[in-house]
């Protein structure tokens, strides 16, 4: 696992480090320049043509540095100021006039150098960017990505980056490289951010853990896999938990098919498909390990005592729930995602069409209670808080957290960064996953993951954190083997085990 961190978490962190802790402001600055240096001589030769742009804080302070060393070190090198160096942080103006003691070239006030660059070092703004960039920076900008095109590092975050939500703010310099320090920024993993990162190399300048706020974002990566349940030697079926899927109206077996296939890959000992009659064959025969249980839609409709009662049976036999994947949106839909709300004490995910329902009957939500995971896509969110889809591209977090927060539920947003808005106020963004399962089914799977994982004994909140992160791994193994077009959500299905093994291996 590894946090992650805000802009305004990344400066109490630096004032910890510096004024509890006592590291010099002027230490932390040389490692930071220092590791930027690393990446830039990955790249450059010694007849490249390097370009450091600097603003006065002390982003713009880690450019100089970073500048210093490498003239030091012989390269073609000079500091474009964007300002005048006699303003600026007590940091910055230090590292100027150490510059100008060892004969570093530079500019002031965004002059640019003749000719163009074959490395441009970013170091304009860092996480503190909270507004619109206009006038004589983007004009500084614009003339510098016309001018230095082939390759761009970036000192901790790309400038035009908003840190906490990765959006652009009026124009951003697309990065190759973006060497961040300490803890990774939100703005680096959420797009459009993420993008222009590029690759995101994260320096460890000795921040302790100790001043990370309370509040925690975190990821997972290789080597998490270890807290995956193990499987102990004494057990049967019933040691691994049961797993009830209400899913699949007429036609739409698939999602079902789908979710209980992902449950049982996943390590769930039982696994029962709740579903209409004329699902059972198909099912039956694409799943013979489930069991199936039917019902009569007409009866569902009518509300009917012995529905009721046939539902209440599969929800005490379960363990664990999986509601809606597949439902359709048939009159009788609604009561029985309100039956399975009010008769179910045990983890419930809900998905697709049970997320259809409540967002038109919002009124189910008083059963809501903290065993709900949701997982919904943006479209769904916005039908569920009547926001809409573009507002909550440009602030997924908090979307996502509002909601989780105000009925004290899991919320797992699902976008090209997933977000996992835990009940415990953890909140999960996703490194794993890509384009290519952008795919019919691949929300089954996922439903499927963390009902396993659910099963297996974890709570709610790890449950959906870790689903989620299997999901995306499998979907990053099937796009090695078949590409970022062919995937198909039943291929999810077969690499969940390439992880899953990984919890076993010595």
């Amino acid at each position: 696992m590894r946090y992650l961190v805000t802009g305004s978490q990344m400066k109490e962190l630096d004032r910890y480090t510096m004024e509890e802790v006592g590291i010099p402001s002027m230490v932390l600055m040389e490692r930071a320049a220092l590791a930027v240096v690393d990446e830039v001589i990955k790249y450059a030769e010694k007849k490249a043509s390097i370009w450091i742009v600097c603003g006065n804080g002390n982003n713009g302070a880690d450019g100089v540095a970073a500048a210093r060393i490498l003239h030091l070190r012989g390269y073609d090198v000079i500091a474009i100021l964007a300002g005048d160096s006699k303003e600026g942080t007590r940091e910055y103006k230090a590292q100027v006039k150490i510059a100008e003691n060892v004969g570093l070239p530079f500019t002031e006030n965004g002059e640019l150098p003749k000719g163009t660059c074959t490395i441009l070092v970013d170091a304009l703004f860092g996480v503190g960017l909270n507004r619109e960039i206009f006038g004589p920076y983007r004009d500084l900008m614009e003339n510098i990505m016309e001018r230095c095109p082939e390759y761009t590092v970036s000192v901790d975050i790309p400038s035009g980056i908003h840190g906490d939500t990765g959006q652009v703010m009026g124009i951003a310099f697309p990065a190759d490289v973006t060497v961040t320090f300490g803890y990774e920024k939100l703005g680096t993993m959420l797009y459009p951010g993420k993008e222009y990162s590029g690759t995101t190399i994260v320096a460890d300048l000795g921040f302790p853990e100790t001043g990370l706020p309370s509040a925690r974002y975190y990821t997972y990566e290789p080597g998490d896999e270890s807290l995956i349940p193990r499987r102990p030697a004494y057990s049967n079926k019933g040691s691994f938990g049961k797993v009830l899927i209400a899913a699949g109206g007429k036609n739409m077996s698939g999602a079902a098919y789908l979710s209980a296939l992902s449950a049982y890959r996943t390590g769930a000992g039982l696994v029962k498909i709740f579903t209409v009659e004329e699902n059972r064959q198909i099912l039956q025969t694409g799943l013979p390990e489930a069991i199936i249980a039917t019902y009569d839609p007409k009866e569902a409709e009518a509300g009917t005592q012995s529905f009721k009662e046939l539902l209440q049976t599969q929800c005490e036999w379960a363990g664990v729930i999986v509601l809606g994947p597949g439902l359709g949106r048939e009159a009788y839909v609604k009561n029985l995602v309100e039956e399975v709300l009010v008769n179910a004490y045990v983890p419930i995910i809900v998905d697709a069409d049970g997320l259809g329902v409540i967002g038109e009957n919002p009124e189910l939500t008083q059963y809501f209670t903290e065993n709900i995971i949701i997982t919904p896509h943006l479209g769904e969110m916005a039908r569920l808080t009547g926001s809409s889809v573009e507002a909550m591209k440009k602030n997924l977090i908090p979307a996502a957290r509002e909601y989780a927060d105000r009925f004290g539920i899991t919320c797992v947003l699902k976008d090209a960064v997933t977000i996992g808005a835990l009940k415990d106020q953890r909140t999960f963004v996703a490194s794993t996953g890509n384009s290519a399962m952008a795919k019919a089914g691949s929300g089954d799977v996922l439903t499927g993951i963390i009902a396993g994982l659910l099963a297996m004994g974890l709570e709610e909140s790890d449950a959906a954190a870790l689903g989620v992160w299997i999901h995306g791994r499998a979907g990053d193994e099937v796009r090695k083997k078949f590409g970022s077009y062919s995937l198909l959500a039943s291929q999810l299905t077969e690499e969940i085990y390439t992880i899953m093994q990984e919890q076993t291996r010595e």
